[in-house]
């Protein structure tokens, strides 16, 4: 398994990891995210947002409706978060697994609540704190497609 931890010193740099993703993401690409809460998650998730064209003022967090889409962008996203959810049976319930096979970018915040949530092939980026200011991100391929990620993700900026 191919993985990457990066030191991330203030929110900016979370950012820019969240714009260096968005810049290698196809069609069909999941990415969940773990970690504490205020780790970072949701700014991490709005940066790959923004930097695949979704206007700033229409990205949300999805803990009460558990997945928002967004459209208009270079790809189509869909952002979930599993915080809420008991199990498996509930987020199947929500329609949540016919999503994989939408052709969109699917980003999951809580990915450790549900693991069976993620396909064969995806990105885990972990993140947690180290202190106020700063974030390690630990990050994870599964799968060729994973693997290839974070492969790109380790060559320069």
């Amino acid at each position: 398994m191919e993985s990457l931890n990066l030191h991330l010193r203030g929110a900016d740099a979370t950012r820019t990891l969240g714009e260096r993703i968005a810049a290698l993401l196809s069609p069909g690409d999941f990415v969940g995210l773990s970690g504490d809460l205020g780790a970072g998650k949701t700014t991490l998730v709005r940066s790959i947002c923004e930097a695949l064209g979704v206007p700033r003022e229409r990205i949300a967090s999805p803990t009460f409706a558990i997945v928002h889409p967004y459209e208009g962008g270079r790809l189509p996203v869909w952002h979930a978060d599993l915080y809420r959810l008991g199990d498996e049976d509930e987020l199947f319930e929500t329609g949540f697994f016919e999503l994989r096979e939408s052709g969109g970018v699917l980003l999951v915040e809580w990915i450790e609540r549900i693991p069976a949530a993620a396909p064969e092939e995806w990105l885990h980026v972990e993140l947690r704190h180290v202190d106020e200011e700063s974030r390690e991100a630990r990050i994870r391929g599964h799968g060729a497609r994973g693997e290839a990620l974070v492969r790109a993700l380790r060559r320069p900026a």
